[in-house]
């Protein structure tokens, strides 16, 4: 599926199923609940804190896919491209950092 894909795929289901878009405000903060939950798991998974019982059957996958659904919404609502943005922006590090990290002694 490409990203023009997932977008119009994702309003296809907000405007039937959804019903409609929440607001702009609220889908941010759901976005950032949804990388708090990203963030937990990872803290978890990855960092030194443990799994408390409740969390044992989080799944990293289906919240990361939670972060791209509500990054999606956003973008369809307030009328983002992502994929010519995601272009633009690669174009932009290309040139910003096109030595950058080859020099960085902390990344050898």
């Amino acid at each position: 599926m490409t990203i023009k894909e997932a977008q119009d795929i994702v309003d296809k289901w907000i405007n039937s199923t959804g019903v409609r878009y929440f607001n702009e405000l609220t889908n941010t903060a759901m976005l950032m609940e949804e990388v708090g939950e990203v963030a937990r798991i990872m803290a978890r998974q990855y960092g030194e804190q443990s799994f408390k019982k409740s969390d044992k059957e989080v799944n990293l996958a289906d919240e990361m896919a939670d972060v791209l659904f509500v990054l999606i919404c956003l973008a369809n609502q307030t009328g983002i491209d992502l994929t010519d943005a995601l272009q633009k922006n690669l174009e932009k590090k290309s040139i910003r950092d096109a030595d950058r990290h080859k020099n960085n002694e902390k990344l050898l």
